[in-house]
């Protein structure tokens, strides 16, 4: 029996990228992962993609507050078309702005342990989550 497909988002960075995924029916976005940007970062996201049975990304894509492009869209541009190549896996851009700060009060209220709040590797799979939830109420 085959699994059924997940969606997934993808919150890019230079450094690191956090990754989403939503349950097999579609409905709740989770923060999965955060891999680090390295030479090991393209076969662990397509081995994440399949082991997943990932059937749509969504990207985020960074505007500025006037609604222009922020300075790393060209470079996700350019990930995304590398993407679709590799994975063969629909991917859509989705506007991201903000959703690093609502992850990081999020991570705020829910988690205890100071350290743990400041830690990069999960605000970024958070601010993923985020872009997820926010596309799947455009869907719904």
């Amino acid at each position: 029996m085959l699994a059924e497909s997940r969606y997934m988002a993808i919150d890019y960075g230079e450094k690191r990228v956090g990754l989403a995924l939503t349950d097999p029916l579609k409905i709740i976005a989770t923060p999965y992962t955060t891999l680090p940007n390295d030479e090991k970062f393209m076969p662990n996201l397509l081995q994440i993609i399949r082991d997943q049975n990932v059937a749509r990304i969504i990207l985020g894509l960074p505007y500025c507050d006037n609604g222009t492009e922020a300075r790393l869209a060209p470079a996700i541009r350019k990930f995304k078309d590398e993407l679709f190549e590799l994975a063969k896996v629909e991917v859509i851009f989705f506007d991201e702005r903000y959703s690093s700060s609502i992850a990081e009060e999020r991570i705020r209220s829910t988690v205890a342990k100071k350290s743990k709040r400041r830690q990069k590797s999960l605000i970024d799979m958070n601010a993923a989550a985020v872009i997820l939830e926010d596309y799947l109420q455009t869907i719904s």
